[in-house]
Parts: C-alpha cells; structure tokens; sequence
C-alpha cells in the first residue's frame, strides 16, 4: 500500500484499463486545473543541464506557447551557463527570423532562480514551476521524481527512470503518487511518440504478422562522448558525475542508459509483458581501461524468455571503427516486420499479403512527448506513463544483471533484487568505485 491508498495491483489494473491510448488518465483536482483552459501560463523547470536537458528545455518551449522556462538548475555552474546560453541564442535566432521578441520573452530564468549543486533539484521545484523536467544522470531520476510528485508537479521523465532495482521500486510507487494527485507524468522512451514507429507497432499488435514469436533488437554505437581525465581540484564524486555515462552506479551501464530505447523497442512489442528470465553475455574487450572510463561493459547480448515460448534478443556494443546499427525486426507466425530507425524505413512482409512500407509523415518525436505532456495538462486529462517506463527499464537492468553476473535471472528476482548503485550520502567527497564486473564471480543480489 502506499501512501496514495492504492497498491501496484489496483495501478496495474487501471493502467491496462487505459492501454488503448497508452496513458492513464484522471480527472485533475480542482487545485490543479488552472492551467487545464489552454491560454495561462505554465512555468517549467529544467533539472539538468545537459545536452538532452538542454534540448528537453527547447522541446517543451516548441511544444506549448503558454510555456516558460522559469528556474534551471545542475550539479555543476558551467553546465548550466552553458544551457542557458544556448537557449538564448536559439531563442535570438528565431526571434531574428520572425522579426520579434517573443522566444526570448518565454526565457524567464532570473539570476535568484539559477541553481548550483547537488541540491539544485530541489530548489526548482520550489521555484514556483508546474511542470518540471527530469534531465540529469540516470541515478538521480528516482530522488527527483519523488521530490517532484510530492510537491504535485507535472513531469516528464527522461529515459532510464533508474539504475537498480531498488530505484525502479521508487518510480513505480512515485507513479502512484502522481495517478493519486491525478499528475500527469510521460516519459522519455521518445520512439513512442514517433509516427513511423506506432504505425509499425499497431499493424503488429492488429495481427498483420500474425501472432508474434521472437523479436531482435540491435543498438550498435562507437560509443558514449569523449571520457575527461581527472583535473586536480575535482574530487572523486564530482569526476565520476563529470564522467557519469562511464560508471554503472550512475549511469546504470550503457545497456540501461543508451540501449534502453531497443529495449523499449522489446516491451512495446509484447504489449508490456514482462519477460520470465533472461540470459546475457557481456564484457569489455576495446574499452580503454582508464579512471575516466569507469567500470561499465562495452558489449552486450540478452536473451529474454517469455511465458508463451516466445523470445526476445537484444544487442549492443560500443566498438569504434565497427558497424552500426539500431533496428528491430519482428518475426511472427505469418510474417514480418523491420524498422530501421536511422534510415528510416518501415516494412511488414506477410504470407499472401501485399508488403505494407510505412509512407506517411514523419514527426519530431522529441518534440512529440512535450505535446501530448502539454496537451494533457491544458485539457485536464492526466497522461501516466510510469508503469511502462519503470518496467522497460528493468528490463534493461535484469539484462545488465545477467551479463555482469553469468546467471540466469527472473522477473521476480530482478524486481526485488537488493542492489542499491547509488552513493550512501551524496557530498562532494569520496565515492568508492565497484570493480569491473566478472560473469561467474560477481554475486547476483
């Protein structure tokens, strides 16, 4: 039970109840609705401010015209400079293309609402914001969204919501919190909201390949941007948050953080069923063994069982100067279907059946998550997207626990795992490092 009177089961059920449109709604409190009419202002915080925070930032500015950046924040000063920088030259430019002054009018974040430190989070949503932006390392995404829900802000959740289970056991129990507050919370698994992707996903699910047995998924890179070697005045924890997407507390490890999205990809296919087991082979054969390049892998290979015998395989791998590659392939009792996200193109080959090639528009997905969060909030339908984000993302982490330990792992035991990534007290001080990883002697928690 939590502290909102409903438990897992009764979200679990309403949620299904809304698997049509892919969002739970509820009718928003009375306190709430002032922003539902459509011409009020909504102030948006920004916390982290990073590159994806930074386009998040712009995103939900493109997506609602009512929309205003009110207070920012990040761990580090020079990321934030940095961010708001940014926005304001993007915002001069399209002003200087329209011939006024709106955009820069809608960067409303004065000196006293620019936050510093591992605290800034909460100074955002303090700041007086409706709707906050979850931007920052992975590790963080469960502490934020708690303190965002409990404040009854609007969200949204960028991709992964965490980095062990014991953090995706907070996102779901925040998720209650906001379908409770009725809130509306959509996250960050940005293929979703891709046109070419959900007509894809809904042939499939209509039966156009007939009962679905086996999906692939591939999320082949060079790599995460360029590692910083350690300057003498940062202490371990601000080295490890300035290289975050290398350590697995932090980052979860690049299946979690990167290779999500395929994984994603797995999950939406199985209309959301969680697998039984997986199986994994992983390790780290070119990565640099370097401080500055922490301790994840550099390769992956899952192989996740469902309860009707069907399976689901997912790849990836960081190996400069090799193939990439990020695709889906979809193999049913009748046919099959491809999508080739960086190519694009979308096809579904059938047994006496005409091939279908996706051939209609082609949207901003990015773009497309702030408008259907923007949407929600002015038409007082809240959108909860916290079931399906929580849940991909353990997959990605059981997929993780599986290679990083050489055993074969369940739902149930991923779900209650114990192993707990993030730091026991967040300071700027030490902050001890896991060893790499070894299959057969790293322990299963």
């Amino acid at each position: 039970m939590t502290r909102t009177g409903l438990n897992r089961r009764d979200f679990i059920g309403t949620l299904g109840g809304a698997a049509a449109s892919g969002a739970l709604c509820a009718v928003l409190p009375e306190s709430l609705l002032a922003h539902a009419a459509g011409s009020e202002t909504l102030k948006v915080g920004l916390i982290g401010c990073g590159g994806r925070g930074t386009g998040a930032a712009m995103d939900a500015l493109c997506a609602d015209p009512g929309a205003v950046l009110w207070s920012a924040g990040d761990a580090f000063a020079d990321r934030l400079d940095s961010c708001l920088r940014h926005l304001s030259e993007e915002a001069a430019a399209r002003d200087e293309e329209s011939g006024g002054s709106s955009w820069r009018d809608r960067l409303q974040v004065s000196e006293d609402r620019r936050f510093v430190g591992l605290d800034a989070y909460q100074r955002v949503i303090d700041s007086g914001v409706d709707v906050v932006l979850l931007a920052t390392a992975p590790v963080f995404r469960p502490i934020h969204l708690r303190a965002a829900v409990d404040a009854g802000k609007h969200v949204f959740c960028e991709k992964p919501v965490a980095v062990d289970a014991a953090g995706v056991r907070s996102v779901l129990d925040s998720a209650l919190v906001a379908a409770g507050k009725g809130l509306s919370l959509v996250s960050g698994f940005c293929w979703r909201s891709s046109l070419a992707e959900r007509a894809t996903m809904q042939r499939v699910h209509d039966g156009d390949i007939g009962a679905l047995r086996a999906v692939y998924t591939t999320y082949n890179t060079d790599g995460f941007p360029a590692p910083k070697p350690r300057k003498p005045e940062w202490s371990e924890m601000e080295f490890k948050l300035r290289n975050w997407h290398y350590f697995t507390a932090f980052s979860g490890d690049h299946i979690v953080e990167q290779a999500c999205h395929a994984i994603d990809w797995i999950a939406w296919a199985m209309r959301d069923r969680p697998p039984v087991r997986c199986t994994a082979v992983g390790g780290r054969e070119v990565r640099p063994d370097l401080p500055e390049t922490g301790n994840i892998f550099d390769h992956f290979a899952i192989t996740y069982e469902y309860d009707d015998g069907a399976r689901a395989f997912h790849m990836c791998r960081h190996w400069p100067n090799s193939a990439n590659d990020n695709s889906a392939y979809l193999i049913g009792e009748e046919g099959f279907a491809d999508m080739h996200v960086w190519t694009p193109s979308h096809s579904i080959r059938a047994s006496g059946r005409p091939e279908w090639k996706y051939d209609g528009p082609r949207n901003n997905m990015y773009r497309a998550e702030h408008e259907e969060l923007f949407a929600s909030i002015r038409t007082g339908a809240a959108r909860n997207d916290g079931e399906r984000m929580a849940l991909s993302t353990l997959m990605a982490i059981m997929g993780r626990m599986a290679a990083y330990t050489g055993k074969v792992v369940t739902w149930q035991q991923a779900m209650t795992s114990t192993e707990d990534l993030a730091p026991k007290t967040w300071t700027w001080g030490d902050c001890p490092t896991d060893p790499v990883a070894r299959p057969g002697i790293t322990k299963l928690l």
